[in-house]
């Protein structure tokens, strides 16, 4: 790879080749930049020339990086973050980072609790420029060009930092009317007997329980008659009396209080804290670190 002496790639360019590579495609980082695809296809011309090489394989149904290409897209994420981090840092990041954050989480959790959050932060911080996706699968958070992931639950990938934002636990519940008509389950024995609503999330085993008594953890596999990748279709069979689901205390707390359901067998829980996970240490990128402390605010707040 040869770059043109004297000249040197323009930010924007960059920004419109990670966005080629993350949308897989010309015309859809054209329709996410508002640009037209002939315009994107000429600024990832304009790119080729100035470092020589041939970053993308092209065919009629997808985009593939070349060898180049892979080096310059590790270069590019790395260039963009630590310009948006020095900005950040010349205009008193503390008190008005800004520059881009790429946020990911699940369905269910994204939707209901992460947007929330983040529109507030959005206020707090004008200077931010936030993008929210979430998934129901397991994300390369480096691979994928995000900054920070919002997960539920304790397993944790080793290869990144993480700082737990909120504690919280699943619980089993079900509606007053299904318990009346199929009996209220006494021990983890007694779930056998009775249709469990499963989600189905990410790599976690399926229809297997793992809950904790204390210190005692039992795993139990359950009758999955029902079962889906989406938590609020799930809490919804078992507002139509469908069955007992595991279900997060944040999901559920208001229904318990309003007596549409009834948690059972009080004893046992599984953990479901919410942590925030990220590639690079807080202290290397301002507009993160403020973001994870608003978040953990945010959370613990909301949880007293």
């Amino acid at each position: 790879m040869n770059t043109l002496r004297g000249q040197f790639p323009l930010p924007e360019d960059l920004r419109v080749f990670l966005t080629v590579i993350r949308k897989s495609g010309f015309a859809s980082a054209a329709e996410e930049l508002g640009l037209s695809p002939a315009y994107v296809s000429k600024r990832i011309a304009v790119l080729e020339k100035v470092f020589g090489a041939r970053l993308l394989h092209r065919t009629t149904r997808r985009i593939a990086l070349t060898d180049d290409g892979e080096r310059v897209l590790g270069w590019a994420q790395r260039l963009l973050g630590e310009m948006d981090d020095f900005i950040g840092e010349m205009s008193e990041a503390r008190q008005s980072p800004r520059g881009m954050l790429h946020i990911c989480s699940t369905f269910g959790f994204g939707r209901n609790h992460v947007a929330p959050a983040i529109s507030r932060l959005a206020e707090t911080y004008p200077e931010l420029e936030i993008r929210l996706d979430v998934f129901d699968r397991v994300v390369d958070i480096i691979g994928e060009g995000f900054d920070l992931e919002i997960r539920v639950g304790d397993d944790l990938p080793n290869q990144h930092m993480s700082r737990k934002l909120v504690s919280n636990q699943r619980v089993l519940c079900a509606t007053p009317e299904y318990l009346a008509r199929r009996g209220v389950p006494t021990s983890l024995e007694d779930l056998a007997d009775h249709d469990c609503l499963v989600l189905k999330e990410r790599n976690h085993p399926f229809a297997v329980w793992t809950l904790k008594n204390g210190e005692r953890e039992s795993s139990i596999r359950v009758n999955a008659r029902l079962s889906s990748n989406n938590g609020e279709i799930v809490l919804q069979w078992a507002l139509n009396d469908a069955g007992i689901l595991l279900r997060s205390m944040w999901d559920v707390k208001p229904l318990l209080e309003q007596g549409r359901l009834v948690q059972v067998l009080h004893d046992y829980s599984q953990s479901a804290n919410v942590w925030a996970v990220y590639p690079i240490r807080l202290g290397h990128s301002a507009k993160l670190r403020v973001c994870v402390e608003f978040l953990e605010n945010h959370f613990r707040h909301l949880s007293s």
